[in-house]
């Protein structure tokens, strides 16, 4: 007893979609894509950065930060910040914390590699009110962080500011 295939090739073969055109997009607007950040993922390199004791705590999040030194990197990748994120339990259930955490990769891949030093690398903390505070305030809760922990581009770090405006 010989088997037959359920479907006649030529049958199916008619309905695919051969003549649409590909080049096409269902999105006329070209997406926004920001520089990749470098990741941290392994557990010592996190609690390499938190022994530094180095942080800053705003509403929207908490980031830690620390300077590598030569001896960190093996492949010599010390001009390049990395950055990884934590959430925990008591901020949600799983689905609130990587809503909380697609967030702060969001702001952080945006304000990040434009604004931090090189050669940092960074664990930034979620918080409740990361998932209710606006998009904007969470992006100016990372700048001011990195320019408390002196990891900014910019002019110093926001101490010797703070004076000169007294």
């Amino acid at each position: 007893m010989a088997s037959a295939p359920a479907w006649r090739p030529w049958v199916v073969a008619g309905s695919w979609p051969v003549d649409a055109p590909r080049d096409v997009s269902a999105c006329p607007l070209e997406p926004v894509v920001y520089p990749a950040v470098l990741r941290l993922k392994r557990r010592a390199d996190f609690l390499r950065v938190a022994r530094t004791r180095r942080k800053w705590v705003a509403p929207g999040l908490i980031l830690q930060a620390r300077t590598r030194t030569a001896e960190d990197t093996s492949d010599g990748e010390i001009e390049v910040s990395r950055v990884g994120f934590t959430v925990s339990r008591k901020v949600g259930n799983a689905v609130v914390r990587n809503r909380v955490r697609r967030r702060l990769r969001d702001a952080a891949a945006q304000v990040i590699p434009e604004q931090a030093k090189a050669g940092h690398d960074f664990v930034i903390i979620g918080r409740k009110g990361s998932l209710k505070r606006p998009f904007a305030a969470l992006r100016r809760d990372l700048e001011k962080s990195l320019k408390q922990l002196d990891a900014h581009r910019g002019a110093g770090g926001s101490k010797n500011e703070d004076e000169s405006r007294r």
